[in-house]
């Protein structure tokens, strides 16, 4: 397939101080000297210097008008983040400016790139793995220290490399079935067949390990949505606003003045999430607030956690105790006893299972609110640490979970007598849903593990 050469700006749209520009492709060095013909010389002349940036004239080729002086740097392929040649433009971050510079590169002969395209040429170029083109836009789009830390990780291949040395296993594991297969008639082959069934039962494990991961991976790149719900005045807007760092909810003593649902993302202990306050809950609202309370109710059904907040001097009634046997089945419940500092509140009453008690106006168990929720949320990642290769997309947790299932049915078909050789066209099927995320799996890696380690011929 011919490749062209495409362009797009770098840097969001927008006025600031500087804006970046790329162009990728074979023809990126002639758009460069037509744009900037000081700097790319003429198509005789030796190419500019490699990754070095040099203040330029860049010019519109179509009638030498001035556009701007930017610095421009030549990255030549392979050696680019695209494997191809690849020239950036730094210029001032005008919105106009930038569009103008776009005309003019594509006018000098690239075409505007789509979404994604310079990291796909990355992948295509075998700059980088699936796995790690998608770790790059976790880390674009992480919202918290622990989404960033994780998908820096991934970039580097922390995530990439576990799977290739599971896919890796899996390929010892047919070698051994081969290696097997070709001895049907000794007494004693090398390989008996629990060996293989116990190598393989070892594998399952540490790809059921690894899929393990996926829940709080994902919730990593979506932010785990917690829910505030509760009756009228129960203290949510005030928590919700004290949660967020900000004043978005209305908060006053009348009850049902929130009508609809507030969500915002938000860093606790480092961990992301997506806070909504809801509509206080009571079966004789009408009109607007019946529509709020539906709202809530939706939320309530995808929600991760779910903040049941009470005020202290009212107390933990029936409302609490039928909410509470609803959800605490389906989703993880903390009740949360609200305005603690009020006079009338007390601190006598009986204490709900779990519950946190806490008063927004002093900061008393906030902390212990935000503790909970990342604890109870990322506990795997709290305990294994950032640095553990994760999960982070459905893609991912498809392929692993259809790689384990197959090793399984694997070891299963071995125990009802499936002969091995006809068995391990499941260990084949893993390592292709492995392949799926590192790379293909080839017949001639089955054979050089064959050669190598089992000393065929002797």
């Amino acid at each position: 397939m011919e490749v062209d050469t495409i362009a797009a700006p770098a840097t969001p749209p927008g006025r600031g101080a500087l804006a970046v520009v790329r162009v990728s492709g074979p023809g990126a060095l002639s758009v460069l000297r037509s744009v900037a013909p000081k700097v790319g010389g003429s198509a005789g002349d030796p190419s500019p210097t490699a990754r070095m940036a040099v203040l330029a004239e860049l010019k519109d080729p179509r009638d030498q008008r001035l556009l701007d002086r930017g610095l421009v740097t030549f990255f030549p392929g392979p050696a680019s983040y695209t494997g191809e040649d690849l020239v950036e433009f730094s210029v001032h971050g005008s919105p106009l400016l930038v569009s103008m510079l776009m005309d003019a590169l594509v006018w000098a002969g690239a075409r505007r790139a789509e979404a994604g395209e310079f990291t796909r040429r990355a992948y295509l170029n075998g700059k980088l793995d699936l796995v790690r083109a998608e770790a790059v836009a976790d880390l674009i789009d992480a919202e918290s220290p622990a989404a960033h830390g994780v998908a820096v990780h991934q970039v580097e291949g922390g995530l990439s490399l576990r799977i290739a040395r599971l896919r890796s296993r899996l390929v010892d594991l047919e070698a051994l079935v081969m290696h097997h297969v070709d001895f049907p008639d000794e007494d004693d082959p090398p390989v008996p067949i629990s060996d293989v069934v116990a190598v393989a039962q070892e594998l399952e494990g540490e790809l059921a390990e690894l899929l393990a991961s996926a829940p709080e991976g994902e919730l990593l790149r979506e932010g785990a949505l917690v829910v505030l719900a509760g009756r009228p005045n129960a203290g949510k807007s005030s928590l919700y606003n004290a949660l967020i760092g900000e004043e978005r909810a209305i908060v006053t003593d009348e009850a049902g003045t929130t009508r609809d649902a507030l969500e915002a993302r938000v860093s606790l202990g480092g961990y992301p999430f997506r806070m909504v306050d809801t509509a206080g809950l009571r079966g004789e609202a009408v009109g607007v607030e019946k529509l709020g309370i539906e709202v809530a109710e939706r939320y309530l059904e995808r929600a991760d956690v779910i903040l049941l907040c009470f005020a202290a001097h009212r107390g933990w009634g029936e409302e609490e105790e039928i909410f509470l046997g609803r959800w605490s089945g389906r989703v993880p419940v903390i009740p949360v006893r609200t305005q603690i500092d009020r006079p009338e509140a007390g601190r006598d009453g009986a204490r709900i299972t779990d519950e946190v008690a806490l008063s927004v106006r002093s900061g008393e168990g906030l902390g212990e609110v935000r503790e909970r929720l990342s604890e109870l949320v990322y506990a795997g990642l709290a305990t294994s640490g950032i640095e553990t290769p994760v999960l982070t997309r459905r893609r991912q947790r498809l392929a692993v979970e259809e790689a384990r299932d197959r090793v399984g049915e694997f070891c299963r078909a071995l125990g009802r007598g499936v002969p091995a050789e006809a068995a391990v066209l499941e260990v084949r099927d893993a390592e292709a849903a492995l392949g799926d995320l590192v790379g293909g799996v080839t017949t001639e890696d089955v054979l050089d593990r064959v050669f190598r380690q089992f000393c065929i011929g002797k």
